[in-house]
């Protein structure tokens, strides 16, 4: 009869004993519910959750919040339920290419406005170049939250 009990028991206590060992730490990753192209805005309703293993923060490159992504565009095709590289995403452009922006010259108490065409499309805080529809000279600026280019003052001698 021992014989019989205690390969049960043995079987009985590993099986306890693994059941109380802590299961491997896992965390959700946003990922991609449906395919995002480039140049598409990410909005939540994109999105969906998918379990990563721990470490998987710190063998990837890759987007681990949710929040980091929401308003953001696609620089490449996302394909759904894979995470998403950190240079995959980028900010919306406010300015499009050949689009009339206004130009600002701000220097002390003196400020100057015109129009011009952007040569290049860009997000706030890139600098692109502009065409003045004026003097059909071109400058560059650096583009703000109101979508106006402004120019800083040249170094020159004055």
């Amino acid at each position: 009869m021992d014989r019989c009990l205690c390969p049960r028991l043995r079987a009985a206590a590993l099986l306890l004993a693994a059941s109380t060992l802590p299961a491997a730490a896992a965390q959700f990753v946003p990922v991609p519910a449906v395919v995002i192209y480039p140049g598409d805005v990410i909005r939540d309703g994109m999105l969906t959750e998918m379990q990563m293993p721990d470490d998987f923060a710190g063998r990837s490159a890759a987007v681990l919040d949710r929040g980091a992504l929401v308003n953001k565009t696609s620089r490449r095709t996302l394909l759904p339920n894979l995470p998403i590289p950190k240079n995959a995403i980028g900010e919306p452009k406010v300015v499009s290419l050949n689009a009339m922006v206004r130009i600002v010259y701000s220097e002390g108490g003196l400020t100057i406005a015109t129009y011009g065409s952007a040569l290049q499309a860009g997000a706030v805080g890139d600098v692109i170049p502009v065409r003045n529809l004026e003097s059909g000279l071109t400058v560059a600026g650096t583009i703000g939250g109101d979508g106006a280019v402004h120019v800083a003052p040249s170094g020159g001698p004055g």
